[in-house]
C-alpha cells in the first residue's frame, strides 16, 4: 500500500485519542445549555487529565499489583478498539483487524480488569460497582454479538470496513432487521458509557453508581488512564454507529488527500450530532432504578435477536 495509507492510519489513531476529551466536553457543555446553565468550557476535559497526571498516586495498603496495572490494561484495550473501527477513512492498511467480535472481545477485556480492579482493594462501594457492572455485561453483550450476527448475515462479513462499503451501495435500501439491530446498538452503547438512563456519570451516591464505584480508589495518572479510557469508549460507539449506519463521506484507501478532507469534516459532523442527541435523550429522560436495567437491556438482546431471525426468514427485510 501507499506510504500515505499508513500515515492515515496513524492519523485516525491519534484522531480518537485527541477527540475524545473534547466529545465529552461537547455532551455536557450540550446539556448545560439545554438546562440554561453556562456550563464547563468545551476544553475542560483536557484540563482535567492534566491535572490529575500532575498528582501523586495515592495506593490502598491492600492494593495488589493488579490495580496498579489495569488502569494502563484497560485503557490500552479501549484505544486498540476505538482505533480498529474506520472514522473517516475504511480500507486502510490495518483494516483486516477491524473485526467486530474483535472489538466486543476488547471491549469485555477492559470491562473485565475493570471489574477486578474493583475488587481488588476490597471496599463495598468497589464490590457493588463490579456487581452491578458484571449484571449490565451478562446482557450487554449478548445484545452486541446478535446485533454484529445480524450485520455479517446481511453483508457477508464481520470486517468494519467492508461492512461499510456494503452499506454505502445502493441496493441495501431500508431494511427492518437494520433497524432493530440499529435500536439495539444504541441502546449497548448508553449502558455501556453508563449513561443515563443506566448510570448517571455526573453522580457520586453510593446507591446509584456503577462505574464510579469501581474507580473510587484510584487517583493521580491512573484515574486520568481510566477517565480518558471511558471518553475513548464514547467515541468507539458513536463511530461505530456513523461506520455501520451512516457511512456517507467515508474515504476509501487511496482515494486522495480531498476525499480524506471530506471524510474527516462528515466524521467530525457526525460525532458532534450524535454528542447533541446523547445530550437531548439524557436531559429528556429520568435515571431508572437499577433493578430496572435488566429489563433495559433485554429490550436490546430481544431486538437483536429478532433482526438476526428476520434475516434467517426472509432476506428482504
Amino acid at each position: 500500500m501507499a506510504l500515505i495509507d499508513y500515515l492515515v492510519q496513524g492519523y485516525q489513531m491519534a484522531l480518537v485519542l485527541l477527540l475524545a476529551p473534547l466529545l465529552t466536553g461537547w455532551v455536557r457543555w450540550v446539556k448545560a445549555r439545554l438546562l440554561r446553565r453556562r456550563g464547563p468550557s468545551l476544553l475542560q476535559p483536557y484540563r482535567d487529565l492534566a491535572k490529575l497526571l500532575r498528582k501523586d498516586v495515592v495506593l490502598a495498603d491492600s492494593a495488589s499489583w493488579l490495580f496498579r496495572v489495569a488502569p494502563y490494561l484497560i485503557f490500552a484495550a479501549l484505544w486498540v478498539a476505538a482505533s480498529l473501527v474506520p472514522t473517516f477513512a475504511g480500507g486502510l492498511p490495518f483494516s483486516w483487524t477491524a473485526d467486530l467480535i474483535a472489538i466486543v472481545a476488547l471491549l469485555g477485556t477492559a470491562r473485565f480488569f475493570l471489574a477486578l480492579a474493583g475488587l481488588d482493594v476490597g471496599t463495598s462501594f468497589g464490590g457493588i460497582g463490579s456487581s452491578r457492572e458484571m449484571m449490565i455485561a451478562s446482557l450487554a453483550e449478548p445484545a452486541m454479538l446478535m446485533m454484529v450476527f445480524t450485520l455479517s448475515l446481511l453483508a457477508g462479513t464481520t470486517e468494519l470496513s467492508a461492512v461499510a462499503h456494503f452499506m454505502m451501495t445502493a441496493h441495501v435500501g431500508l431494511r427492518m432487521s437494520l433497524g432493530l439491530a440499529l435500536m439495539a446498538l444504541v441502546i449497548v452503547a448508553i449502558a455501556e458509557n453508563a449513561r443515563i438512563p443506566v448510570d448517571n456519570p455526573a453522580t457520586h451516591l453510593e446507591l446509584t453508581m456503577v462505574h464510579e464505584a469501581m474507580v473510587l480508589e484510584y487517583s493521580g495518572r491512573h484515574l486520568a488512564l481510566i477517565e480518558l479510557g471511558s471518553a475513548l469508549k464514547l467515541v468507539l460507539y458513536l463511530s461505530l454507529l456513523g461506520c455501520i449506519f451512516a457511512p456517507w463521506g467515508m474515504a476509501m484507501a487511496g482515494a486522495g488527500l480531498n476525499a480524506y478532507l471530506i471524510g474527516l469534516v462528515a466524521y467530525i459532523a457526525k460525532l458532534a450530532a450524535g454528542g447533541v442527541l446523547l445530550a437531548l435523550f439524557e436531559t429528556s429522560i429520568a435515571k431508572m432504578r437499577v433493578f430496572r436495567v435488566d429489563q433495559f437491556l433485554g429490550a436490546a438482546l430481544m431486538l437483536g435477536l429478532l433482526g438476526a431471525l428476520l434475516l434467517f426468514v426472509s432476506r428482504s427485510l
